[in-house]
């Protein structure tokens, strides 16, 4: 009888893992909706005349040329049709032509976003790996002296401003020590890699070229420095709190009771129960390192998405801003996404719930 039950339950779980991916996918779908009608309601209603600022002084005074302008990016349209071409258009791939460039602004972002991906893909690694040493050895001393030192590094994280961190960072460590490149990806005198994935680090890796793989490395201190820094302070305080609830468990008191190892009781037990909701704030840190990226990409001539995005806005650049929106909204509701199918995949209860 037990093992018929056991069965039961296995077959159970099993079952309730596709419906749960299933219900995740389509709640995923819903949001990605929701956000191409607000990126395209808020593009809308920026003020300004776009075309405008593409034509200059001049050219605006060419009623013929505004109005071929405005045919060709469809803006002689009503909104609920511009928004029905829109969403056709995405369908098909396509997030329209960029004002300023005339440039396809999907080409332009998958430039754009590689560079951005991989400044907050390191930021989030290094952040993670420091704030995992540092919340826990603070939680397992909480009171202690290391548990105050611990808490002041995170304040101080979070409470130093990242434009005035990554100024001083730039003046220092380029400027005066000369430590490390301080602009851009790669140094004037090297070629990019072959493309493949658009990562610095990864093409050089995969095309065996170990002086632009160093190159492109050093390219990252200085930015990853600055943006793991709130980073860290916000994780090593939210990890801190979350080893610390799980200590007071009954199983962690088991296990120490047990006679384990602290290594193995830290690995095993206290960071395993408080792998969910340091994971879910590891989602956010890292969409928030994507999309927010703007003064940081600006002080160290990063050519990434904030970079991209800030030239769109000050030129009414719509369907750039508009590209921009939809790739932040589309990598927010991919990472909760990801978070949540991990959460399942952990914890059975979630997706039997």
């Amino acid at each position: 009888m037990p093992t018929a039950t056991k069965a039961a339950r296995s077959r159970s779980t099993g079952s309730a893992l596709p419906r749960y991916l299933l219900r995740r996918l389509g709640t995923s779908i819903v949001l990605l909706f929701g956000v191409t009608l607000v990126t395209f309601v808020l593009t809308a209603l920026v003020p300004g005349d776009p075309i405008a600022a593409a034509l200059g002084e001049g050219a605006i005074q060419n009623e013929a040329t505004v109005e071929a302008y405005r045919e060709r990016y469809g803006m002689d349209r009503s909104l609920p049709e511009r928004y029905l071409l829109y969403l056709l258009a995405l369908v098909q791939g396509d997030l329209g032509t960029s004002i300023r460039t005339s440039r396809p602004v999907l080409e332009e972002l998958s430039t754009a976003l590689p560079a951005t991906v991989e400044v907050a893909f390191a930021a989030i690694v290094v952040s993670l790996a420091v704030a995992l040493v540092l919340g826990t050895i603070a939680a397992c001393r909480a009171g202690k002296v290391s548990d105050q030192v611990v808490r002041v590094v995170s304040l101080v994280g979070l409470s130093v401003p990242t434009f005035w961190l990554a100024i001083m960072v730039y003046r220092l460590f380029f400027m005066q020590l000369g430590w490390a490149p301080g602009s851009g990806r790669l140094s004037p005198a090297l070629n990019p890699p072959p493309r493949i994935t658009g990562l610095y680090l990864v093409d050089f890796a995969l095309d065996g070229d170990p002086v632009g793989f160093i190159d492109a490395a050093a390219h990252l201190v200085l930015p990853v420095v600055v943006l793991s820094l709130f980073t860290i302070g916000l994780l090593t305080r939210f990890i801190r709190s979350s080893v610390l609830e799980v200590l007071s468990t009954d199983y962690v008191r088991a296990a120490r009771a047990k006679g384990l190892s602290s290594r193995r009781v830290i690995v095993g037990y206290l960071l395993r129960g408080a792998s969910l909701p340091i994971l879910t704030m590891v989602g956010v840190a890292f969409g928030a390192l994507l999309s927010g990226t703007v003064l940081v990409e600006a002080v160290f001539a990063w050519p990434g998405l904030g970079t991209y995005a800030y030239y769109a806005a000050i030129n009414l650049d719509l369907p750039a801003v508009m590209g921009v929106g939809l790739v932040v909204g589309v990598i927010y509701v991919v990472i909760n996404l990801v978070v949540d199918l991990l959460y399942g995949v952990l914890d059975p209860r979630v997706r039997l719930g």
